[in-house]
C-alpha cells in the first residue's frame, strides 16, 4: 500500500509581522509532529510566510515589496531547518519570491526531509485583478520515494480546469492547494475542488486560512471526488492518511467502478481537435501502457 499521511493546517499569520508568522509557523510544525508522528507532509494556507493580514486590515501600499523574498535565500534556509529537524516534507504555504528580473510571484515551494528545495511553483493564474503578483508561466510536480507524486496549485488556480488536469497529465496523484480566501465564493471554490478531484481522478488538499485571516473550509477530496474531510471557520487541524492505490485502483476501473476518464481519452482522445489549445489530446507517458502505468 502506497499512503502519504498529509497535516493540512487551517490557521491564520500574525497580521504584517512577518518574523511573528515564522515563529508561528515553525511552533505550529513542531506541536504537529509531536502529536501525530505518522504524518508526512505539513501545509498551511497561501502566503501564511508573508504575513497577509484579515481583508478589511489591508496591509501597508508597500506591504507585497516589502515582504518579497528570494528563492533560495534567509526565509527558505529556515524553511529547509525545520525541514531536516521535523524530518518532514513541508510545502509552507506560498510567498511572495522576488524574481531576478525584478518581478514578484506568488510561489509554493515544496522542500524535503532532508532540507531540499524540490519544487518551486509560481501561482500562473493570480486573482485578478485583485492580486499584484506576476503570473508563473509552468505547472509544477515533485516525486516523494515511496508515495507518489504530489502536484503544487494555489487558491484561483482551480478556478481554472486547465490547472488540474496538466497537473495529473503530469502524474500528479494528489494536488497541494494553499488557499487564502476572504470572500463569500467559498462554496463555489469547494464545488471545483470536487469537480477537479473527480475529473482528474487525484486528491485535492485544499487548506484555506482560518478567521479571521480567511473563511476556513478547508477540505480533502479523494479521487472519486468524495469530500474526506471540512473543516469549519476556526483553527483546525486535518490530518489523513492518503491511501495512493486509490488513485491507480480508480483510474483503472473508474470512479464508483463506473466512469473512466483517462482511458477514454488513451483511446479516443487524439481524434478530437481542440482548437482553443492548438491541437489535440496527447497521452501522458503513464497513460500509454495503461491507466495505472502497468501495461495492464
Amino acid at each position: 500500500m502506497r499512503t502519504l499521511t498529509v497535516a493540512a493546517l487551517q490557521t491564520a499569520p500574525v497580521p504584517h509581522d512577518l518574523e511573528a508568522s515564522w515563529q508561528r509557523f515553525a511552533a505550529q510544525v513542531r506541536t504537529t509532529r509531536e502529536l501525530f508522528p505518522h504524518v508526512q507532509l505539513v501545509t498551511v494556507p497561501e502566503l501564511f510566510l508573508a504575513a497577509e493580514g484579515p481583508l478589511l486590515s489591508p496591509a501597508p501600499a508597500d506591504w507585497m515589496d516589502r515582504a518579497a523574498v528570494t528563492v533560495p535565500g534567509p526565509l527558505t534556509d529556515r524553511i529547509c531547518a525545520l525541514a531536516i529537524e521535523t524530518g518532514l516534507w513541508l510545502v509552507p504555504g506560498t510567498v511572495f519570491e522576488r524574481a531576478t528580473d525584478g518581478r514578484i510571484h506568488n510561489t509554493a515551494l515544496a522542500v524535503s526531509p532532508e532540507g531540499e528545495i524540490t519544487a518551486r511553483y509560481r501561482k500562473v493564474f493570480p486573482w485578478q485583478p485583485y492580486e499584484k503578483t506576476a503570473p508563473g508561466t509552468e505547472f509544477t510536480v515533485f516525486d516523494i520515494p515511496g508515495a507518489g507524486r504530489v502536484g503544487l496549485a494555489i487558491c484561483y488556480d482551480g478556478s481554472f480546469p486547465e490547472t488540474m488536469r496538466q497537473l495529473a497529465w503530469l502524474g500528479a496523484e494528489v494536488v497541494i492547494q494553499p488557499t487564502l480566501t476572504t470572500t463569500r465564493d467559498r462554496e463555489m471554490e469547494l464545488v471545483c475542488a470536487r469537480a477537479n478531484a473527480w475529473t482528474n481522478q487525484l486528491y485535492v488538499v485544499n487548506v484555506n486560512a482560518s478567521d479571521p485571516a480567511g473563511v476556513g473550509t478547508s477540505a480533502i477530496v479523494d479521487p472519486e471526488g468524495i469530500v474526506r474531510q471540512q473543516a469549519g471557520t476556526g483553527e483546525e487541524i486535518l490530518v489523513d492518511v492518503l491511501d495512493l492505490d486509490t488513485v491507480t485502483r480508480v483510474r483503472r476501473y473508474g470512479s464508483s467502478g463506473i466512469n473512466r476518464p483517462w482511458s477514454q481519452l488513451a483511446d479516443y482522445g487524439h481524434t478530437v481537435e481542440l482548437p482553443a489549445y492548438g491541437g489535440a489530446f496527447r497521452s501522458p507517458e503513464w497513460l500509454k501502457n495503461g491507466v495505472d502505468g502497468t501495461g495492464d
